[in-house]
This record gives structure tokens, sequence and C-alpha cells, in this order.
């Protein structure tokens, strides 16, 4: 693993050392003050090449377009809002999906089953335990953004905290605008999400992100988009799944919505 995360920068694999120790820290504080952190150059620079040969013709050849309408919630209505609400307001998202199943033992798949890269996401995000979700569909998506469509709308994610690769940035636009603890689990602020839409929301951010660089953020409370892309390199990223409890799995009408098939 050490040819392909830069693990002298970054020892996850070393975490009760003081090094790993402080990193484990430093992230700790990051992910609480600020809603993320990113580790830039976590992937080492050959290593991406190398992932992205094995997965940019899967792309090409057997990805998924998911395109759809919706709203930040991904719910057709949200108790105590009128249908009209500008909160739920709409927009367009449209990637194009890779499943793990489809990538079974690439390099990017043995990242997300190393057990010291869960450990320490344990770690930082000061849980007991993470388990790999236990879905070869959805543990483990590749997500490509394409040059002239409309890339991925404001949202909240379902998960508490998302986990991702950024594999390729694109020639220009693709960038990743977040709205840090927009909502709470208290505190819907309908109204809060209302101006973000409506772009007059000045706490607003654009991460800079260079391809290679993991990034984990508080997504349950932190709305965020992709900008549309455009020039000849897409914006391609890996998610990666993980869970306090085993045996997570999609149902067969969120398999079916996402990646357009069940099985």
């Amino acid at each position: 693993m050490k040819a392909i995360l830069d693990l002298d920068r970054y020892p996850i694999d070393r975490l009760d050392r003081n090094a790993g120790r402080a990193l484990v820290d430093n992230s700790r504080i990051s992910l609480e003050q600020e809603g993320m952190f990113t580790l830039s150059g976590f992937i080492r620079p050959a290593a991406r090449d190398s992932i992205l040969e094995e997965v940019q013709p899967v792309l090409r050849r057997d990805s998924f377009t998911h395109s759809r309408s919706h709203n930040v919630y991904f719910e057709d209505e949200i108790p105590g809002l009128a249908a009209d609400h500008p909160a739920l307001r709409e927009g367009w998202t449209t990637n194009h999906t890779v499943c793990g199943d489809q990538i079974a033992g690439s390099s990017i798949c043995r990242i997300y089953e190393w057990q010291p890269l869960v450990e320490f996401l344990t770690r930082v995000m000061g849980r007991k335990r993470l388990y790999l979700m236990d879905d070869p569909m959805a543990a483990l998506n590749v997500l490509e953004y394409r040059s002239g469509e409309p890339a991925l709308n404001w949202h909240f994610d379902r998960s508490e905290f998302t986990t991702t690769l950024l594999l390729c940035a694109a020639d220009r636009g693709g960038e990743f605008q977040y709205r840090s603890a927009l909502r709470t689990a208290n505190d819907p602020n309908f109204e809060g999400v209302a101006a973000l839409l409506a772009d007059d929301d000045p706490e607003i951010r654009t991460l800079p992100m260079t391809a290679g660089t993991l990034c984990i953020f508080r997504g349950v409370e932190t709305a965020h988009r992709v900008t549309p892309v455009t020039g000849t390199r897409s914006r391609i990223v890996a998610v990666l799944s993980y869970y306090e409890r085993p045996g997570v799995r999609f149902s067969k009408a969120e398999r079916l919505g996402f990646y357009g098939r069940v099985e």
C-alpha cells in the first residue's frame, strides 16, 4: 500500500506513534471546527494515474448515467414544509457511475478495504468501530462529471460523514462548494436552506482540491454541490461508504434508482 498512498506524509498505518497520533488529532480538530478535513496528495501521482487507467475504460463502457431533478433532501416531501417552499426548490444532477462490483480487485477497491484507513477514519470521527458497507454495488462508487452536463446540485447526504478521493480534477469547473453547519439535528433551518438555494448565503465556500486528495466532511449537515464541468477533462471522484453497524445494504429500489439495476 505504501506504493499507492503517501504514508510517509500521512502515517495512517502507524497511528499509535507520535506522528500518527498528531495526524488524527489535527484531522479531528479540522473536522470539528470546519466540518471537514482534507489530505492533499494522499494518493501518490503514479498510483493515481494507474487507478484512472483501471476505471476510465469502465466509465466509458459500462457506467450508469444517473440524471434527475431533486431538492436538497432527495425527498418528495418534508413534514412541515409546503410543496412550494423555497427550501424545496429543485435542481438537476447528472453523473456517470461505476459500482464497486464492476471494478472488484482494483487499486481503489483495495484502498477502500484497507483496515488501517478504516481505523484512521474511526478515530478521527470518534467512533467505536466502522464497517465496510455490505453491498458490493454501493460500498464504493466512482462518479464522473462530464463537460456540458449539470454536475451535482445542492444536497445533504444521508450519512453523517462522507469520504471521497478525488481521482481527476476537471480542466475548468467541477469545483466542490459547501456550506458547513447549515442545519443540525434539532434545527432544520429551512430559511437558511432557502437562502442558500437563492445564492444568498455569504458562508458558501469553495474547496480547492487537487487530484489524489482524500476529503472527509459532515455531509448530513453540510450542504454541498459540484459546479458544472467545462473543458476536455472530466471530474472523477471515488465515494467510500462506511457505517457504524455491519450488514448495511441498499434496498432494491435504491439500487435501481442509483445504478439502474438491482443485481
